[in-house]
């Protein structure tokens, strides 16, 4: 077994005392240390391999500098991209991320967020299934004085009890809508990606409300359930298709960009162009949008701003001494067209 470094090792290398080698190492600005002394600390750590104990230094400091995300599936290039540009913004003030993935279960994320409490970390950043199944709890943890940023789509009636960053889908969305009736398409359908036993969400009323105020009559726009793999949007759109030989949608708009790749690949494999025979369009924009071989129209979420301002919320409010009242901010999505979008090649009747 390898021997474990400990502090006091590195001071005798040093050749200082332990309570200098500790202040220096921590960086604390009551060092009195000259540049050479502390260079010569900072050495003696490397040659060593001397790591702190993050307990240890929990202990004396009160703070694990360290931050947690529950996320709803890092298999979806959408919240693998958040986590790397939320990592990297807390990375900037300090802290290390924790990274907690449900799977698209609902079961594993209430287990996850039942034991939030005993991470070792000083706050969470949460992108929850649904934020108002999950309000209550989100009361409690508030009042236990967890600090919490919770991420999500939909701006809530009531505003939520902890420090909220919001994406809001509508202007994006009417923006899709807009595109996609001004080149026109007239048969529509939603593919909305879920994990077992959530709920649809607002988009999909949403989608229909903006197509009524356009003339689109509800029977020409189908709603379609799935899974949250691809594989799953792909065999679900593929079966509708082979339902429905005849009255095909011209456009399809998906709960998100996985679903979306699914659509093409299904449409393709029947026989169907894109855009020629359906204009698709996903939410989130993922980078790879930009790169597969017809790229792929979608619904910007703003990451960066999203994570930079989670992070900022949430340690100001790890880092300040008083109380402060829940914060919500709001960003607006963007409707983002490249080439899986296009004229409808026949009005349906």
């Amino acid at each position: 077994m390898t021997k474990r470094i400990r502090l006091k090792d590195v001071a005798e290398r040093a050749g200082v005392a332990v309570n200098t080698a500790s202040t220096i190492l921590n960086r604390r600005p009551n060092s009195w240390a000259s540049k050479e002394t502390e260079a010569r600390v900072f050495q003696a750590a490397k040659e060593l391999g001397y790591r702190p104990s993050k307990t240890a230094r929990a202990l004396r400091s009160g703070r694990y500098h360290t931050i947690g995300l529950l996320i709803q599936d890092l298999t979806n290039p959408f919240f693998s991209t958040l986590a790397d540009e939320l990592e990297a913004a807390v990375e900037e003030r300090g802290y290390n991320l924790l990274v907690e993935n449900c799977r698209s279960s609902l079961v594993r994320e209430k287990q996850l967020f039942a034991d939030l409490g005993d991470l070792e970390v000083d706050g969470s950043v949460l992108w929850l299934s649904d934020n108002e199944v999950f309000r209550p709890e989100l009361a409690e943890m508030a009042q236990a004085n967890h600090p919490l940023v919770a991420l999500g789509n939909g701006i809530p009636e009531k505003q939520l009890p902890v420090d909220a960053v919001l994406s809001d889908f509508t202007q994006g969305l009417a923006e899709a809508v807009d595109a996609l009736c001004g080149l026109g398409h007239k048969r529509f359908a939603f593919l909305s990606a879920l994990a077992e036993g959530q709920a649809d969400g607002s988009r999909p009323r949403l989608f229909q409300e903006m197509l009524a105020a356009r003339g689109i009559a509800a029977a020409n726009i189908d709603i379609l359930r799935t899974g949250h793999t691809v594989e799953s949007a792909c065999e679900t759109f593929a079966g509708f298709l082979r339902k429905r030989p005849d009255k095909r949608p011209t456009a399809l708009l998906a709960m998100n960009d996985l679903a979306a790749i699914g659509a093409m690949r299904a449409a393709i494999e029947a026989g169907m162009q894109i855009p020629a025979d359906l204009s698709v369009v996903g939410v989130d924009d993922v980078p790879l949008c930009s790169y597969l071989p017809v790229t792929l129209t979608s619904i910007r979420q703003r990451y960066k701003a999203i994570t930079r301002t989670a992070a900022d919320l949430l340690i100001s409010r790890i880092e300040s001494a008083g109380e402060i009242a829940p914060r919500q901010e709001v960003f607006a999505t963007v409707y983002t067209p490249r080439q899986s979008t296009g004229p409808a090649k026949v009005a349906a009747p």
